[in-house]
């Protein structure tokens, strides 16, 4: 007489041990992770310095850092909102739209308009060391006592929208090497406070990042040797008008890219 409870419970096994097999001769066809991916923030995110540039009067660029990582990470969706000359309201007034419950991934550089990245900018390349320096104190200033609330908000904005999603906050990368760089260049004096004040931002967003939960990149460190003046830069120089100290294509490839594939792993 056979052993039923025997032969059904050798049944049971196989069967679990035949789908457990197929999962794992067959990786991901049930189990491939979705990720809805929304790049939002300013020109640092929108590919300002990179071209060619869409129509949307953003300076989109396909040569940016999150299209590239949209591209090579088969991304399920994927949402561009981010838009040149952006300040932490524009962010929450116009691109948080673009979220919602379903997206796992955001994505955002902000601050640097809100405490004057232009205007300190052409004061330093234009104006004398006292004007430069005025500039740089002031928004140094304004980074440490108003932009921490208006990034709380921003953060706050972007979790209200998408409670699901990984926020991941970039920073910024100092803009200049401080060796000789000819005649015409900013003094090695203003390239330093200029690149003290990018230490000071990376500081507020830093910690303001980490308070809203979300994981910071520092982009510092994939740009050292590669600011104006190098001999090898990833930064444009005045010589790009619009797209003046922001990155190259090089610089979101190898700069911003590598800074975001860190913490995504």
């Amino acid at each position: 007489m056979p052993h039923r409870p025997l032969a059904r419970a050798l049944a049971a096994l196989v069967a679990v041990l035949t789908a457990t097999l197929g999962a794992v001769l067959v990786p991901g066809t049930a189990q491939a992770a979705t990720i809805n991916y929304v790049a939002l923030g300013d020109s640092y995110s929108s590919g300002v310095g990179a071209g060619p540039y869409d129509l949307s009067g953003c300076l989109r660029s396909q040569k940016s850092y999150a299209p590239i990582w949209a591209s090579a990470n088969a991304v399920t969706s994927f949402k561009f909102p981010a838009c040149g000359g952006a300040v932490t309201a524009d962010v929450i007034n116009n691109q948080v739209s673009a979220l919602s419950t379903s997206t796992t991934l955001v994505t955002v550089t902000i601050g640097g308009n809100d405490a004057g990245f232009a205007d300190v900018i052409t004061s330093c390349r234009f104006g004398s060391t006292s004007s430069c320096t005025s500039a740089v104190n002031e928004a140094k200033a304004f980074a440490t006592g108003t932009l921490p609330g208006r990034l709380d908000a921003t953060y706050a904005a972007i979790r209200n929208r998408a409670p699901n999603a990984r926020l991941i906050v970039l920073g910024y990368p100092r803009l200049f090497e401080t060796t000789y760089c000819g005649l015409f260049a900013m003094s090695t004096y203003k390239r330093t406070i200029l690149n003290e004040a990018a230490d000071v931002l990376a500081t507020v967003i830093s910690g303001r990042a980490a308070a809203a939960g979300a994981t910071f990149a520092d982009t510092r460190p994939y740009f050292a040797g590669h600011g104006v003046c190098a001999s090898d830069p990833w930064i444009r120089d005045v010589t790009g008008v619009i797209e003046a100290y922001h990155p190259d294509s090089d610089g979101y490839r190898y700069g911003y890219l590598p800074a975001l594939n860190a913490v995504t792993g």
